[in-house]
């Protein structure tokens, strides 16, 4: 079983996305190109750049994981990417 990966995306707009897969390549090309598969709110703030990765062993881990950075402040976050 392939690992979860939560990341984080820098959007065009200097704003920040968070999510969850298994393919972080095909993910970031859905959010830079794909007006049905990328996020909603990618799609006005293109283009967007992965900052963060984080891999996980499980969708549950995953999800929890990406809760957590959610709820951080945009200063706490940045101090995760530059951290990384």
């Amino acid at each position: 079983m392939s690992a979860w990966f939560v990341y984080i995306l820098l959007c065009a707009d200097d704003s920040l996305y968070t999510g969850i897969t298994r393919d972080l390549e095909g993910r970031l090309e859905q959010h830079n190109y794909d007006d049905k598969l990328g996020a909603k709110y990618t799609r006005g703030r293109r283009p967007v750049s992965l900052v963060y990765q984080e891999e996980l062993p499980s969708r549950s881990a995953a999800a929890k994981r990406e809760y957590a950075i959610k709820r951080l402040s945009k200063q706490n976050k940045l101090a995760l990417i530059n951290a990384d």
